[in-house]
């Protein structure tokens, strides 16, 4: 594929050009995580991460968050969400496959980080407002989606390594459309960002990589070959049709 220029600059700049298992980790090949085909695949073969926005896409239970939580901890990231000094801790309920994994990144410093994910920003949100002259006092004074949305445009502000997990939860479709424009604005400017999703909307984006994650692992395909984009045109077509099997 002829990248140009600029595409090849926004390649080498990347701040994780892979991510593999570490050869010294020890970890159970027998734990519910590791079984799961697309971990499975990552640990026995890794994965490359393109520059620009990257879309994990799959059922419940295909990894993607799985994934996406291993990628801030491999990053040092708090798994709950926030950045690298974020401190705040609810339960423990990530799998141990960010410690098995190493992140092969670009030299040149570090960068930017945040990963933000939308079952616990409660928590978040609780944290950051009780730092002193917090910025983010009003977080809990906001929907659960102005409130994401708010938190996105203060903390995902310049070049750097950006996680969201299934940030379509806390939003409508409009402010979907507007995550899309963030994201293409942070990905022009060299951000590089990883996104666990469900949305048909939000993997439209324009020059996005969309991996879908199911029984046959990661592989990477188009938007219009994604199943949940099949389904969701199937359902607003003729809803009468899974209707009919669903209710009384």
């Amino acid at each position: 594929m002829f990248l140009g220029v600029e595409g090849r600059n926004r390649q080498a700049a990347r701040p994780v050009r892979r991510v593999e298992r570490d050869p010294g980790a020890e970890w159970d090949p027998d734990a519910w995580w590791a079984r799961i085909p697309a971990v499975r695949a990552v640990l026995e073969a890794g994965l490359d991460l393109p520059a620009g926005v990257t879309f994990l896409v799959g059922e419940n239970g295909s990894g993607k968050s799985t994934l996406v939580e291993a990628l801030a901890q491999a990053y040092g990231l708090n798994p709950e969400g926030g950045s690298r000094s974020a401190m705040h801790r609810t339960r423990h309920t990530e799998s141990p496959l960010g410690a098995a994994l190493r992140l092969v990144r670009t030299s040149g410093g570090r960068g930017d980080a945040y990963f933000l994910r939308a079952e616990t920003t409660h928590g978040l949100y609780t944290y950051l407002e009780a730092l002193p002259d917090s910025p983010d006092w009003d977080l809990h004074e906001r929907s659960h989606g102005e409130g994401f949305l708010a938190l996105l445009e203060r903390k995902f502000t310049r070049p750097g390594f950006y996680l969201l997990d299934e940030p379509e939860a806390a939003l409508s479709f409009t402010s979907t459309l507007g995550l899309m424009s963030r994201l293409a604005d942070l990905a022009r400017a060299g951000a590089q960002i990883v996104v666990a999703t469900h949305s048909p909307v939000l993997t439209a984006l324009p020059g996005a990589t969309v991996l879908e994650l199911g029984e046959h692992g990661i592989r990477r395909t188009a938007w219009t070959e994604l199943a949940v984009v099949d389904h969701f045109r199937a359902f607003l077509d003729r809803p009468d049709r899974y209707l009919r099997h669903l209710l009384p």
